[in-house]
């Protein structure tokens, strides 16, 4: 009884509107809505309405949602269910989702996805429970699946897709075309068909426009282009992002040490790539790695104290430099109430230059040709503002303390940090790249303590020598 009247009170336009409010949020009253339907087990509703949504829609309503009801929600949709939306939400969501379904139902679930997603959904699993959840698959998919997962995280056999049309040389246009009608596993969309020898040797490709244009009789080797850009599969997936953007590839082949081919990229993967780093370097920059909105307080805690432990340590070391100045400061209280501007603008500057350099460095538009002129340019922007907030605190700590020379002292001590600021955030994301080492991670912390400690040290030490404090 419960069912059908939750179900008849949906208005017939709310089949029709989307699940977003104005600001672009999943909408307060739809949500309400679902969540009426799942407390009341109201599964024929929630298959109508929740059934339609795009997989990317499902991903933003399973994250508006609390964890029971997700999980709930799962399994009152049953088969209706998109899989493929675990692939756009955040992996404690997409955990807490897997790991309270059985593991055949999920090797099930599996079935219905395209390689690169059910890896997604795998590649964050226990051994244990991957290993039953291949056990369960048919022959070819788990072989697949099994050699996707053996290449490195983060590579672009990771994220390729294994279903792809390849054919061989010797074959005309209208075979290709009969067998493209004929066969039942064929991807469910694709844009190119490539061209392998018998032992699956990449060597060229042929676009579906292509073909259609050709005649019959014709063979593929006659009108394949040779492939441009293969993608090893052992390639590090930004770095294969960024060749199919740069060559505006709508899909790229990805192949083994010996060069057969072993699965492809998409533009829609590359996307998804892009993202995902871009989201990585920002949380990188901030020394949060790899947190999630949704991780626990724990995780979160955890994930951020190792950072913080370091910006302890190196706070303590500008707090040294001011401890040398202690007589100094004590003699003269406008010291003590000015230099955390001089340390706060340098600061700034610091990791505006900084974000530029990782962002340069991470679209590679920082080379060993380019890296000078970029250097003296950061340093001239440096020296240029640094003299232009000279001036602007040194008239207001003048006026401010009746003091000239304070005034003096202050400018000097600015122009001195802003410079060495843009120096810091420029050298030292180059010089962590250089050793191998990720700059969005550690570029922060020692960008500040450089304007830190040459703030503090430059105004003290100046207002020490002018005023022979001390």
């Amino acid at each position: 009884m419960a069912d059908t009247q939750l179900t008849s009170d949906v208005p017939e336009a709310d089949a029709r509107s989307g699940i977003y409010d104005e600001d672009g949020f999943v909408d307060g009253a739809f949500r309400e809505r679902v969540e009426a339907a799942i407390e009341a087990d109201d599964a024929v509703y929630l298959r109508a309405e929740v059934g339609r949504l795009h997989e990317s829609e499902l991903g933003d309503l399973l994250e508006s949602l609390d964890k029971d009801a997700r999980q709930s929600l799962v399994r009152l949709m049953g088969d209706e269910f998109d899989y493929t939306a675990l692939t756009e939400v955040d992996e404690a969501i997409r955990l807490s989702i897997v790991d309270a379904m059985p593991n055949a139902q999920v090797a099930e679930a599996l079935r219905e996805l395209d390689s690169d997603d059910a890896v997604y959904i795998l590649e964050d699993l226990d051994e244990e429970d991957r290993k039953e959840i291949l056990d369960r698959l048919p022959f070819r998919e788990r072989i697949r699946l099994r050699r996707s997962l053996e290449y490195p995280e983060e590579s672009a056999g990771r994220r390729m897709q294994t279903e792809f049309v390849a054919v061989p040389p010797f074959w005309t246009v209208g075979q290709t075309i009969d067998y493209m009608r004929d066969e039942e596993e064929l991807p469910e969309s694709f844009a190119q068909i490539f061209v392998i020898d018998p032992s699956f040797k990449l060597q060229g490709a042929v676009d579906l426009d292509r073909i259609l244009r050709a005649k019959r009789p014709e063979k593929i080797e006659d009108i394949m282009h040779e492939t441009r850009h293969a993608i090893p599969a052992e390639m590090d997936q930004e770095e294969a992002a960024q060749i199919i953007e740069q060559y505006d590839l709508l899909s790229a082949a990805v192949v083994d040490a010996n060069e057969r081919l072993v699965g492809i990229l998409t533009i829609d993967d590359v996307i998804d790539i892009l993202q995902q780093e871009a989201d990585e370097d920002i949380k990188r920059l901030g020394g949060v790695g790899d947190e999630e909105i949704s991780d626990t307080v724990l995780t979160a805690a955890r994930s951020r104290f190792s950072w913080l432990l370091i910006n302890l340590a190196t706070a303590i070391l500008a707090s040294c430099v001011i401890g040398v100045f202690d007589a100094t400061i004590e003699q003269m209280v406008a010291l003590a109430i000015l230099m955390p501007i001089v340390a706060s603008m340098g600061g700034n500057a610091g990791t505006q230059t900084m974000t530029v350099a990782v962002r340069a460095l991470a679209s590679r538009d920082i080379d060993l040709y380019n890296a000078g002129r970029i250097i003296r340019r950061e340093a001239l922007v440096g020296l240029l503002n640094g003299v232009l907030f000279a001036v602007i605190i040194g008239v207001v700590a003048a006026v401010w303390f009746e003091s000239v020379g304070l005034g003096g002292v202050i400018a000097v001590a600015m122009v001195v940090n802003m410079m060495a600021a843009a120096l810091a955030g420029i050298l030292i994301p180059l010089i962590l790249d250089r050793m191998g080492a990720d700059p969005a991670i550690a570029s922060g912390t020692f960008v500040t303590t450089v304007t830190d400690v040459v703030g503090f040290f430059a105004f003290l030490g100046l207002a020490a020598l002018w005023f022979g404090l001390g």
